[in-house]
């Protein structure tokens, strides 16, 4: 026979756990993860309009200053120093408040330069086997070519997969370190969405973008996207 005191233990042990699972989850989108959703086609091959990301924002976390510490935390967390070939969700440097999603070209020190699409570091050609050039609507970036340039400490130069619809390093400069909020890593879903629907922002847009969502989810969902890595 259960204590009287029985339901509410029970009910506290729920509580308990409910609290729990929120901290954690608060935690894990604070300082781990990120859902993000790709909105345009600048990264087209690699990201879609309408894929659903997550991004590792615990990857690139900013180590110690101290060189002993520093070297601890590489050995015993999970973070690493950003590569090229990275593609980062990033705090847009002319409206902060924005996030941009490209892929890390040119490192600190690095002299890039791009001659008639090619892009060469400290002299040397690139090998890009993931970019394109398609220009669904015209569109006049005019960035075949930009000067010799020596990336500064702490940023990056940074561009989209598809060059002829990309506005990115090339127009508005480098990106700073401390502006990088982490590794895009998954796609957990994609769906098959309309190209423009980001420039939609009115309420009963989004209403609309959800509800059709709830209609095809199982027609315009692309599943064979789900759960895929992102390199």
């Amino acid at each position: 026979m259960l204590p009287d005191d029985a339901p509410k233990g029970i009910f506290r042990d729920y509580f308990e756990t409910i609290v729990t699972c929120v901290i954690f989850v608060l935690f894990a989108r604070t300082y781990v993860f990120q859902q993000s959703k790709i909105p345009t086609g600048s990264m087209i091959p690699t990201l879609l309009v309408g894929d659903y990301i997550m991004v590792n924002k615990f990857a690139f976390a900013p180590l110690s200053s101290a060189p002993a510490l520093a070297r601890a935390e590489h050995a015993l967390l999970p973070v690493r120093d950003l590569k090229r070939g990275d593609i980062i969700v990033f705090k847009y440097p002319e409206e902060p408040e924005k996030d941009y999603i490209k892929r890390v070209i040119g490192l600190p020190g690095e002299v890039l330069q791009i001659r008639d699409r090619q892009v060469y570091i400290d002299g040397k050609p690139l090998d890009e086997k993931y970019k394109v050039h398609r220009n669904p609507k015209g569109l006049n970036f005019d960035q075949d070519d930009y000067p010799p340039t020596r990336i500064p400490e702490n940023s990056l130069f940074c561009m989209g997969d598809n060059r002829d619809n990309s506005k990115d390093s090339r127009s508005w400069g480098f990106v700073p370190r401390d502006y990088v909020k982490g590794r895009a890593f998954m796609i957990w879903w994609s769906y098959d969405e309309d190209r423009d629907a980001w420039q939609r922002t009115a309420l009963a847009d989004k209403a609309s973008g959800i509800w059709d969502k709830v209609t095809h989810l199982f027609t315009k969902s692309r599943w064979e996207r789900s759960f895929q890595i992102i390199k």
